[in-house]
């Protein structure tokens, strides 16, 4: 049975299902404190957990967009796609992964996304990104990155690229340069990684990022 709701409660929910109609995506933790006027965001997330307790939405904590309506709150109209996330990516030192097999098909969860941050593609999926070489792309421990399947980059592209002698994977910058790949990092304190272009292959280029709310 779904409980009265507190007037903070009351203004939350109103809240987010405004911010559906407006942007067709919801809202963070800090959006909804600044739009209610919340102290901080850990009274934001107790509100949250009630109001999921109680019925009136899903939350997947781990996304920092990860609100959805429940009952007669959900909109009629969602646009959302399932993305599967595939473990963890290195953005500092490349991450060491059993086989190339588990990376391409081992989905460990999904998460429903607006279709929006997808671009409208069906096959993307999703990697939490371990480290912080990629910061100054504005991609940072624990985001998640969105990537579509590919195996061809050009210049400049952010790809998840594999690494052939080590089994590794790691997300980076690619530049191909005279038979060599460098894979190069967005952080100047870090050098770039040199591979020859027939012991590395890209397995995804970068379509979207959702940051973390740690």
């Amino acid at each position: 049975m779904i409980k009265k709701l507190s007037e903070r409660q009351e203004s939350i929910l109103t809240y987010i299902k405004d911010f559906l109609d407006e942007h067709s995506y919801p809202p963070t933790v800090r959006d909804i404190q600044t739009g209610c006027n919340i102290s901080s965001t850990s009274v934001v997330d107790y509100n949250l957990r009630i109001l999921q307790r109680d019925g009136y939405l899903k939350r997947e904590t781990e996304v920092s967009r990860g609100i959805e309506l429940l009952g007669s709150n959900k909109p009629k109209i969602q646009d959302f796609v399932s993305v599967p996330i595939l473990s963890n990516i290195a953005a500092g030192e490349p991450l060491s992964v059993n086989t190339q097999d588990n990376w391409n098909h081992e989905n460990t969860e999904t998460v429903d996304l607006p279709n929006f941050l997808v671009d409208g593609k069906d096959d993307v999926f999703g990697v939490r990104v371990k480290g912080q070489s990629m910061i100054d792309a504005f991609i940072t421990d624990g985001d998640l990155v969105l990537l579509e399947p590919t195996n061809n980059a050009v210049n400049g592209d952010m790809v998840a690229a594999w690494i052939q002698d080590n089994q590794e994977v790691t997300l980076k910058h690619f530049y191909l340069e005279n038979g060599t790949v460098r894979l190069q990092p967005a952080n100047p304190t870090m050098d770039p990684i040199y591979v020859p272009a027939d012991k590395v292959s890209v397995q995804g280029r970068v379509v979207g990022v959702i940051r973390s709310v740690n």
